[in-house]
């Protein structure tokens, strides 16, 4: 008897989390398929979806590193997301099992931020780490959720060139990197009634990788502190911030967050989850 399944793509692929997580909800929901591993090669892509449009027991893949760009010509159709992103990482059968492509990181990083964003404020505002893949989702995300955006970047250039692409409309902001790793003598006004981030989007603080240098003078009080990155959960970053009251959100939140969009989208049930998603935190962070 076949069984129904997904997989996630890329090269390479042992560290992806992304079995953990759709094998407990598939066990949880009690559903009978799978989802799995699979190693492409960049010469192998278009054989490989070629060859799972044609399997009936396929419901579609998750994409990561290095094919989230080169997948994009091979797809029958791209929403609107996926193209302002200039990314996939979820491709599934649709019409005729027509491959179609889409982009769940925007919404798995906004997922946290949910209740935050319901609110009104009087001024909205993010400062941004980093102008890689992840950014540019984050960026997208923010924008449309009508905050302002400080990019800080290695080369300010190329930060002011991604936010005329994701917003041409937005009355953004670009700084070097540096800039907010230097104290600032800076007072903030009140801060009541405003929303205010401060996001790492870039891999400083994994393990392996120097830390994030950023002074804390530069952080507005009640801002929260959001970090992408996953290993260690508690970056540099989010200690020190936790050590002085803000609130931290973890890598976890958007990598549980994209997975649960592209579930549903994969098996056709909402991903059967439980407030902070103890269990499956328990089991990822082992």
């Amino acid at each position: 008897m076949s069984l129904a399944y997904a997989e996630v793509i890329g090269d390479p692929i042992a560290q992806s989390k992304s079995p953990a997580i759709h094998n407990f909800w598939l066990e949880k929901a009690g559903i009978d398929a799978e989802y799995r591993l699979c190693h492409v090669r960049p010469a192998e892509l278009a054989d490989y979806l070629a060859e799972r449009r044609s399997d009936p027991d396929w419901r579609g893949c998750n994409v990561t590193m290095p094919h989230k760009q080169a997948v994009m010509p091979l797809l029958y159709s791209i929403d609107e997301t996926a193209r302002r992103i200039g990314a996939v990482n979820t491709i599934y059968p649709a019409f005729d099992r027509l491959l179609a492509g889409t982009n769940t990181d925007a919404a798995g990083f906004l997922e946290p931020l949910r209740d935050d964003l319901a609110k009104a404020h009087y001024f909205r505002m993010a400062r941004i780490i980093g102008t890689g893949g992840a950014a540019r989702a984050i960026i997208t995300a923010l924008a449309d959720a009508g905050l302002v955006l400080v990019v800080a970047a290695r080369d300010p250039d190329k930060a002011r060139a991604l936010l005329d692409e994701l917003d041409p409309g937005g009355e953004h902001h670009v700084a070097p990197l540096d800039h907010f790793a230097q104290r600032t003598d800076f007072e903030f006004d009140d801060r009541e009634g405003c929303l205010d981030l401060v996001v790492n989007a870039t891999s400083l603080g994994m393990v392996g990788q120097p830390e994030l240098a950023l002074e804390f003078s530069h952080v507005p009080p009640g801002s929260i502190c959001y970090d992408i990155v996953t290993a260690p959960l508690a970056t540099p970053f989010l200690t020190e911030a936790a050590k002085r009251g803000f609130r931290t959100i973890d890598g976890l939140n958007m990598l549980i967050g994209q997975a649960a969009v592209a579930f549903e989208r994969f098996f056709g049930v909402p991903a059967p989850r439980e407030a902070g998603d103890v269990d499956l935190r328990r089991i990822l962070t082992a």
